[in-house]
């Protein structure tokens, strides 16, 4: 029997590991510089936790067994349980809270939609992104996008687009609709479904691929509204959208969707998607928007409390990056210390120990009885710049594979000198 990893699984190899790590500690360095803080919260939650407020399905979670009565489910975003640790373990604290994280999460490969990171039958992911609490306005959106900016800037990525949409706007457009048939055309725009919203009755079906197409510049969606003489409310609420995106300027390319539903139902404000062009497509790395009733849902008291985030998929974002290259990111050791014979490997142990003090030098131990031309390939293989060759009672003799001459005198570098005598 061949051994595989679970359906919907997958082993991430050491150099997809240092891939992941560099681009999570960039991210990690952006948020930290904007007072975020991290939060870690359980992969594991109730299931009524991940279900609350209607935003998700129960069956769109993949279930836990559990010794007792209570359901429980991998978590499939962050947003709920963040809300619920929140408005419970946190409650009292001071607001804002600016909260972040880096962690995986687990949805149903069926689930469909466009969250990011929909890959396949993939059903881990890992993700990165923020919540900004008990905050709302202009200045708090505003943040959030900028904050999205600053993340890219970091990771070196100058074609990302920003679609953004507004929740409320969309929902006021939705409601010149007929009743029975603002969730019919809500699920159409959900799912990007053209075709049943051209088989709408008339005059209702034209209506609908007009929304379906609201998108463009802020001036083209402007235009197309005041051709629609829409309600002096969708008016007002339009305007604060310009000025939050004239705050926004030409930090990223913006286009304007009014049609722009997520597939986690429970924003109540502005929505947005973070796309990058690669060589053959526009690949979608990141999502996020506000949410002003999901904590009160899982405040005891139904206390309503603002919140705003967003989430970058990692994976997605790094096969749409360049990231360095596999030499930079290369854990390599940059000594062997090699035991002479068999009574050296105390002295080889304490001397390798002695290496390692600092905390910044790799340092590992010849395993393997080889001969001395041996050990020196198996140090080139691995690009092992200092081989220590210990033996009993007598000083440790130092090789040097390369010529010190040659390197680069910078920090990185300079750990892989030997120590003074």
């Amino acid at each position: 029997m061949v051994y595989q990893p679970a359906c919907g699984a997958r082993d991430i190899l050491p150099l997809d590991v240092a891939r992941q790590r560099w681009l999570e500690h960039r991210l990690e360095r952006v948020f930290q510089s904007w007072s975020y803080q991290e939060i870690i919260t359980p992969t594991i939650e109730t299931l009524a936790t991940l279900t609350a407020g209607g935003a998700l399905k129960p069956e769109t979670v993949i279930q836990v067994h559990s010794g007792s009565d209570e359901l429980l489910g991998l978590r499939p975003e962050l947003t709920a349980s963040i809300a619920r640790a929140a408005v419970t373990r946190m409650a009292g604290m001071q607001l804002p809270q600016r909260l972040y994280y880096k962690t995986n999460v687990f949805r149903r490969s069926a689930m469909g939609g466009s969250t990011a990171g929909d890959l396949g039958s993939q059903q881990e992911f890992f993700q990165a992104g923020v919540e900004l609490l008990g905050a709302t306005g202009l200045a708090a959106d505003a943040e959030i996008l900028w904050l999205v900016q600053e993340c890219l800037s970091a990771l070196g990525v100058d074609n990302a687009y920003l679609m953004v949409g507004d929740a409320q706007l969309t929902q006021l457009l939705l409601a010149e609709f007929p009743t029975e048939l603002q969730n019919v055309v809500r699920q159409c725009l959900a799912s990007l479904d053209r075709v049943s919203l051209q088989q709408l009755p008339s005059p209702w079906a034209e209506r609908a691929c007009q929304l379906f197409d609201l998108r463009g510049s802020l001036r083209d969606v402007e235009d197309e509204l005041e051709r629609w003489r829409v309600s002096a409310e969708i008016h007002q609420r339009f305007q604060a959208l310009r000025q939050l995106l004239e705050l926004v300027g030409d930090r990223l390319t913006v286009t304007l969707d009014l049609s722009l539903i997520q597939s986690f139902n429970y924003y109540t404000g502005i929505v947005f998607e973070v796309l990058v062009a690669t060589e053959t497509e526009l690949r979608l790395v990141g999502q996020g928007g506000r949410y002003d009733q999901l904590l009160s849902v899982y405040h005891p008291d139904g206390t309503a409390l603002p919140g705003i985030g967003f989430v970058f998929n990692v994976e997605q974002l790094l096969q749409a990056i360049a990231s360095p290259p596999a030499s930079l990111l290369a854990a390599r050791s940059q000594w062997l210390v090699v035991p002479l014979n068999p009574a050296a490997l105390g002295a080889a142990l304490q001397h390798a120990q002695t290496l390692r003090l600092d905390g910044s030098t790799r340092v590992e131990m010849a395993l393997l009885e080889l001969a001395p031309e041996q050990i020196r390939a198996y140090a080139r293989d691995r690009q092992i710049p200092y081989i220590a060759w210990i033996d009993v009672d007598t000083p440790p003799q130092i090789e040097s594979l390369i010529d010190p001459l040659t390197l680069t005198q910078s920090r990185e570098t300079a750990t892989l000198l030997p120590p003074r005598s």
